[in-house]
């Protein structure tokens, strides 16, 4: 029965996916400083009258953003482009795959559940040539070849997706005017973040805001502060395999990754309320303590969406900036970044489907979405100038400077360790357990998976 229901609200949204993509492009074509060169060669794909469906997990502002840009695509082949996204995506791209009635093109929120499909025969393999152009013309294009890289139903590998629409995690967050008053530089490296640290408590200063709470889901917030370490400490090889536990948490490079962590998040000196409040303060509230008066800290790691809890009225570039959680300069790693992004796959082959991965490597797709709001690229090729922020803009840059991409490993995990013991090992660990016994649960749940 809800498999039913939920395949007729697909029918039902689907159905009104062409009315609601209808006359919304925000931008005239040709004018504004758009590559609308590359919009003129779309025009070659003419797919006059082919209906072209995507199916994904954006519903409301988000959905009419990504409509506003596929129209564009309709606009440029003539191909009848629908959207419908769902809450359930998840569950109903499976139901859909396995009866025989999956969309041309699906947007999937991780590339975890890409696999699964990839090695079942639902998703349409893109092949050597777009690998490629990933590689040629994504910064960081061998990380975003390998994330969307997956064994088919005959074992062999292949590309089975595009990466569009990334999100940044590796931020760190900060009132200028503070810096400001005490003379304090943004850092270049880790080493030289380290030192601010301390810098600070010799100014009678706390350095970090750090929280932990988040419900039933308490300790994510560590996760990534431990994912961002492990690629600032360890090659993108050695991440990959923590990630599939080819490397256990007990292995050394992870265990010293965990204590990276502690260092900044264990010592009562370097956090607001001492290390004993971090597993208990809310990941929203703490960075609050930013803006306090007087500061109760300095600074706050945590990815692009956090100025949403910020005050009311706060203008992110004045009232609060944020710089690039910088890589050890003494490691030669790069520059790592960690985020996350949707991947978007051909799970109904057709001629349309085809077209619109053409139309995803085309620098005006990336811009008209870039304009407006909620989007941010590794793509080479396109006009920075177009983000419609400077925040974006330069969280764009940090995209396009990265050596490496890596997915949040959390998400990448089964559920049980990613979102279940990865969690309560580290609320374990800030408070106060060690980092090799905290590693030794978090792989013990793992292994009783298997």
């Amino acid at each position: 029965m809800k498999t039913k229901l939920l395949a007729a609200a697909g029918i039902i949204a689907l159905s009104s996916g062409l009315a609601s993509a209808e006359g919304k492009m925000p931008f005239p074509v040709g004018e504004g400083d758009f590559n609308w060169e590359s919009f003129e060669a779309l025009k070659s794909m003419q797919l006059d009258g082919e209906q072209v469906t995507v199916f994904g997990p954006w519903l409301g502002p988000d959905q009419e953003l990504a409509e506003s840009v596929l129209a564009y695509f309709g606009e440029a082949t003539g191909a009848d482009i629908r959207y419908v996204g769902s809450d359930s995506f998840e569950q109903q791209i499976m139901v859909d795959a396995e009866a025989g009635s999956a969309p041309n093109v699906a947007v999937f929120p991780q590339p975890g559940l890409v696999s699964d499909m990839a090695s079942r025969g639902f998703i349409a393999p893109l092949g050597d040539e777009t690998a490629n152009w990933v590689r040629d013309n994504y910064a960081a294009g061998s990380s975003w070849v390998d994330l969307s890289t997956f064994a088919g139903p005959d074992g062999k590998d292949d590309l089975y997706g595009m990466f569009f629409k990334v999100d940044v995690k590796s931020l760190v967050w900060f009132v200028p005017e503070n810096f400001e008053d005490f003379g304090y530089d943004v850092p270049e490296s880790m080493e030289d973040l380290k030192a601010l640290t301390d810098q600070m408590v010799a100014d009678g200063n706390t350095p970090w805001c750090i929280g932990l709470g988040s419900g039933g889901a308490t300790g994510w917030p560590a996760t990534d502060w431990v994912e961002d370490l492990m690629l600032r400490t360890q090659e993108p090889a050695v991440y990959d395999k923590w990630v599939s536990n080819e490397i256990p948490f007990t292995d050394e490079r992870v265990v010293g990754a965990i204590e990276e962590f502690g260092y900044f998040a264990r010592n009562d000196s370097y956090v607001s309320g001492g290390a004993g409040s971090v597993a208990s303060t809310d990941f929203r509230d703490s960075p609050k303590g930013l803006f306090s008066s007087p500061s109760q800290c300095m600074m706050h790691r945590q990815a692009s969406f956090i100025p949403a809890f910020f005050p009311e009225g706060t203008e992110v570039g004045l009232d609060a900036d944020f710089f690039y959680f910088p890589a050890y300069s003494g490691k030669d790693l790069g520059s790592p970044v960690l985020g996350a992004g949707t991947l978007w796959s051909i799970t109904n082959d057709s001629k349309g489907a085809r077209a619109l991965m053409e139309f995803l490597k085309s620098p005006i797709a990336h811009e008209l979405w870039m304009a407006q709001q909620g989007f941010l690229t590794p793509h080479k090729g396109v006009n920075t100038e177009i983000y419609a922020t400077d925040t974006l803009r330069k969280m764009g840059d940090i995209l396009l400077s990265a050596d490496t991409f890596r997915f949040d490993a959390s998400d990448l995990m089964p559920g049980g360790v990613g979102a279940g013991s990865f969690w309560t090992g580290m609320v374990d660990y800030a408070g106060g357990k060690s980092a090799g016994d905290a590693a030794a649960e978090i792989q013990k749940s793992w292994d009783a998976l298997k």
